[in-house]
């Protein structure tokens, strides 16, 4: 499910319209845009609080776009600009037709039951993204559900970093290296932070057998990322129990060709 959907979410950060819709609000940069518009389902909560809940970033990055984001832009004209923005995108690359179908439509209701049916406890930006009214068009309502689900296992995945006691940066230094990437202090989501930053946090897996001396995966590192990366799977669980064998399978059958589409795409 989390291959079938992913290309669906990545319209909002791959795909153009999402961008000129928040730069039309007023945010300057790509990064004012995210901030404000991912965040803003949680209400105006300070900068420490968008950090701890998105997790992964490295210190003080929330902080330079939020609360300066929401001054002179209302949190919720972000999230409004955000739908618009993804919707347009997913109609541009399905096209009229496919946008049009019904099997669109009953690919947007059962992603809709689904993302509407899981507990919240413990998913904090999937209880925020369940806080918001879902949208009647059925090509923003597909969107707006593949982002809760989206967000459902992101709070997961959260969880199970937690558990296993691998911070944010850590995370991306595990996930470059599955990715293949060495240096992965060069990977894309790390490579600007201060090198002395960088430092640390790869002495610090080094300490904890994480990695070896040369930055490669010793097999304790491995391990550790599998065990994450089967608990974020057993986690994303729970949504899907709300839908039928035959309902799931439906969605399957109906997501396929809208996937296939948006992959040969790049969702952009």
């Amino acid at each position: 499910m989390f291959e079938l959907l992913e290309p669906i979410c990545l319209v909002t950060f791959c795909a153009d319209e999402c961008n000129e819709e928040l730069a039309a609000l007023g945010h300057r940069t790509y990064w004012d845009g995210y901030f404000a518009s991912r965040a803003a389902p949680l209400g105006r909560v300070p900068a420490h609080v968008v950090h701890a809940a998105f997790y992964n970033f490295a210190d003080g990055e929330a902080a330079r776009h939020i609360p300066g984001a929401w001054e002179t832009i209302p949190p919720e004209a972000s999230v409004a600009a955000r739908e618009r923005g993804s919707a347009a995108s997913l109609r541009r690359i399905l096209g009229d037709e496919r946008a049009a179908s019904p099997g669109l439509v009953r690919a947007a209701d059962l992603t809709t039951k689904a993302a509407t049916s899981a507990p919240t406890e413990g998913r904090v930006m999937y209880a925020g993204m369940r806080a918001l009214q879902i949208p009647g068009d059925p090509v923003a309502r597909l969107w707006h559900s593949a982002t809760m689900l989206r967000e459902h296992r992101g709070d997961g995945h959260i969880a199970a970093l937690v558990g296993a006691r691998i911070g944010g940066t850590e995370a991306h230094v595990l996930s470059a290296l599955e990715q293949g990437i060495h240096p992965p202090e060069s990977f894309g989501r790390i490579h600007h932070l201060p090198k002395e930053r960088l430092a640390a946090v790869m002495d610090g897996m080094r300490e904890r057998g994480l990695i070896d001396l040369h930055g490669h995966f010793t097999d304790t590192g491995r391990a550790t990322g599998q065990r994450v990366e089967t608990l974020t799977d057993e986690l994303a669980t729970p949504p899907y129990d709300a839908l039928s064998p035959a309902e799931l399978e439906e969605l399957i059958t109906e997501l396929e060709p809208i996937t296939a589409t948006l992959t040969a795409s790049g969702s952009q």
